[in-house]
């Protein structure tokens, strides 16, 4: 998303512990916005310790129901047909953060939220999806890539297509100019 809006970037592996660091967040009660945002607070804080100078943006994202659970990628397929279930039908919020850390120290941050409708989806529908989509959807929260097919899922959608995708590169952009590092 960055590179085709034109920002040169380089990715990197955080090496953090998501697994371990969301489940402890999630036995103390944090919610689904808190969670996105600490996960990419971590991310950018640690490979920034790591860089030094460098600006370094971390970014993840959490759905979470309208009842507060929230649902991680897919494991496998099963399981994949198992949360289009779970969401066939109902209303879910994407929260998608991104946090900019200089010198191992957070110096920007921002959480947007999409709140999208799912359209009853009857279950040939989820194992022919699944079947045809999986290798385009097992890495991605909820099952669907909205910029595809996963579009069709949907019967109504409030917010960013790019937070969405999983980046708030919006506001991103407007702190990227603030700071003098593109042009205005």
């Amino acid at each position: 998303m960055l590179e085709l809006a034109g920002i040169q970037v380089e990715a990197l592996a955080s090496n953090v512990d998501e697994d371990a660091l969301r489940d402890g967040l999630r036995a103390e009660g944090v919610t689904a916005r808190n969670l996105a945002d600490a996960l990419a607070e971590a991310k950018a804080v640690r490979m920034s310790g790591r860089i030094g100078q460098a600006m370094v943006l971390g970014a993840d994202q959490i759905l979470a129901l309208e009842d507060g659970t929230m649902l991680d990628k897919p494991s496998d397929p099963a399981e994949a047909k198992l949360h289009l279930q779970k969401l066939s039908g109902k209303k879910h919020k994407l929260f998608s953060a991104a946090v900019i850390a200089e010198q191992g120290s957070p110096v920007w941050r921002h959480v947007d939220i999409a709140t999208l409708t799912m359209r009853s989806l009857s279950y040939s529908f989820i194992d022919e999806y699944v079947a045809s989509e999986w290798d385009n959807i097992r890495y991605c929260v909820g099952c669907y890539e909205i910029e595809g097919r996963g579009v069709q899922l949907f019967s109504n959608i409030v917010g960013s297509q790019f937070t969405i995708m999983g980046l708030p590169i919006l506001h991103l952009l407007d702190y990227l100019r603030i700071r003098g590092l593109l042009p205005s």
